[in-house]
């Protein structure tokens, strides 16, 4: 299978594409290379013939129907994202563009090239998003967010990932285009951008 991974320079997305590429798939790899992009976290799988690295901007549509041509991707799974919410309390215009606009772009160049592919079943658009968007858990423990969860976004970057996941969702109920939308917590580990707390 050939995947299509934004964010594949970040923390998480690095470990999807290092993940992957472990498991047998290929992977193409679109970054903008941002300041919490790092290649040094890709660098073991870059010499491998199934990987390619894609320089580009999420929110520049000509781009991404380039490379969805070029590569023909099997499935998209979309980690590029402002994740930090300090920043976008600073700066929450950069978190409405990357995250809401740049997730828009994603959609409709996913959806146009899943149309040229004859609308495949087995195509699948994988939005990763935040628990973030749920809001704040209560002091007791037994209480967890579900996907039966309601939103309650409590910060710009939240709110723009919410606003995502409502897009998402929307391209699916409208269009069709096959979905798949996970809300991960927090995660720690290797390869951590150090502004994060626990690096």
């Amino acid at each position: 299978m050939k995947l299509l991974v934004t964010g594949g320079a970040g923390f998480i997305g690095s470990a999807v594409v290092r993940r992957a590429m472990a498991q047998g798939h290929s992977v193409v790899n679109v970054d903008a290379l941002t300041y919490a992009a790092c290649l040094d976290n890709v660098a073991m799988v870059a010499d491998d013939p199934g990987y390619a690295f894609e320089e580009a901007d999420i929110r520049d549509r000509a781009a991404l129907d380039r490379i969805f041509a070029a590569h023909k991707p099997d499935a998209v799974m979309h980690l590029a994202a402002e994740s930090h919410v300090d920043r976008s309390i600073d700066g929450p215009g950069t978190f409405v563009e990357t995250n809401v606009m740049g997730t828009f772009h994603m959609l409709e160049a996913a959806r146009a090239y899943w149309t040229t592919q004859g609308k495949p079943d087995s195509f699948r658009f994988h939005h990763i998003s935040t628990d973030e968007v749920y809001g704040s858990l209560p002091p007791d423990p037994s209480v967890q967010f579900t996907e039966d969860t309601s939103y309650d976004p409590r910060s710009p970057y939240s709110a723009s990932k919410a606003a995502s996941d409502h897009l998402v969702r929307a391209w699916h109920e409208t269009y069709g285009l096959p979905v798949v939308l996970t809300n991960c917590s927090n995660n720690y580990g290797p390869y951590h951008f150090p502004e994060k707390l626990i690096p």
